[in-house]
């Protein structure tokens, strides 16, 4: 099927309404959605590129197969990364394990905006090997790695992480909050000075 470009100007919303109609249309949506769920996939399990993409297929069946349940009212971007969250830890459960690590796709942006959250006064600049930043994300809780991987590579809101992880704003703020000290903590048992 060839994408119309009509199309890639609706919003996520009027793309499910269309897809009720239209089941074709969902292709769009997985255009919109296959490489972002992919990475956030990748980042949250240390699984193999054929297993992403098994838990990537099973997000999309699950997505349409609940198409009609979907509250317009609510972002569909939440709602769909909420299932993909729901795929990993199914799968995690179906391992009967956590993973020792979590695969970290580098972004460059990424130290910068979560230092710019810590209202540091500069980028640090003593950091320049990648793979500093994915042993200390590796160092944290999962559920401090998910929080900053939602918040600050995902670039997703309070709220949309609240719908994704279906907790409070409160306990939320409070994730994140603590997922930054514990994030600083480390910057600074592995003696590395922020400026």
């Amino acid at each position: 099927m060839v994408l119309n470009t009509d199309y890639n100007q609706k919003t996520d919303e009027e793309l499910v309404a269309l897809t009720l109609e239209d089941q074709r249309v969902f292709a769009y949506l997985i255009e919109r959605y296959q490489s972002r769920l992919g990475r956030y996939i990748a980042r949250l399990a240390n699984l193999s590129h054929d297993d992403i993409e098994d838990i990537l297929q099973e997000v999309f069946i699950k997505t349409y197969g609940n198409l009609n349940a979907f509250n317009p009212k609510l972002k569909f971007s939440s709602w769909i990364y909420r299932i993909a969250h729901n795929q990993v830890i199914s799968n995690f459960r179906k391992l009967k394990s956590r993973p020792q690590t979590i695969a970290f796709e580098s972004d460059p942006d990424f130290l910068e905006n979560i230092c710019s959250d810590f209202n540091l006064e500069k980028e640090i600049d003593l950091i320049t090997d990648k793979q500093l930043i994915t042993d200390i994300l590796n160092s944290l809780d999962y559920k401090y790695k998910e929080i900053l991987e939602l918040k600050f590579l995902e670039e997703k809101d309070y709220r949309e992480i609240s719908d994704i992880l279906k907790k409070p704003l409160g306990t939320i703020a409070t994730l994140i909050n603590r997922a930054k000290k514990q994030f600083k903590k480390e910057l600074i048992k592995q003696n590395i000075k922020l400026k």
